[in-house]
Order: C-alpha cells, then sequence, then structure tokens
C-alpha cells in the first residue's frame, strides 16, 4: 500500500514538474508596438521641420499693464455682484 501511495505521489510530482517547466503560448509582445511607434517618431524627427509662423508684435508695457488692470476690475466688479 505504501508502494502505491508513493508511486501516485511521484507522478503527481511529476506531472506538476512537467508542466511547470513547458512554456506558456506566449500573446503579442508589448514591445513590438513600443519599437513600432519609437519607428514614426524617429521618421517624423528626420523630416524637415515647418518654419515657424512670424511672431507677433509684443504688446508694451504700458499695454500689459492697461490689460491687468482691466482684468482686475472686471474680477473685483464680479465679486461686488455676489
Amino acid at each position: 500500500m505504501k508502494r502505491l501511495l508513493a508511486l501516485l505521489l511521484g507522478g503527481l510530482g511529476l506531472r506538476a514538474l512537467l508542466r511547470r517547466r513547458s512554456p506558456a503560448p506566449l500573446g503579442p509582445s508589448p514591445a513590438d508596438g513600443l519599437r513600432a511607434k519609437l519607428d514614426e517618431t524617429r521618421v517624423e524627427a528626420q523630416a524637415p521641420p515647418e518654419p515657424a509662423p512670424e511672431p507677433e508684435a509684443e504688446p508694451t508695457v504700458g499695454d500689459r499693464r492697461a490689460d491687468v488692470h482691466a482684468r482686475t476690475r472686471a474680477a473685483i466688479d464680479e465679486l461686488k455682484e455676489d
């Protein structure tokens, strides 16, 4: 009886060992998708850059100050209405 039990347990252990060693079927690798994105980025980086639009004339200090004061007055008026 002991031999039968030992043989049965040994068989189950061997089966578990063999099942653990067999590789699981793999799906698509996430690295392949990342490589494709990297290749796309490299192609885009090699393309000549588009010319930047010409910057508009910068507002003067007085214009910026007047804009800040106008926004501040509007905010104060809005708070007074509440």
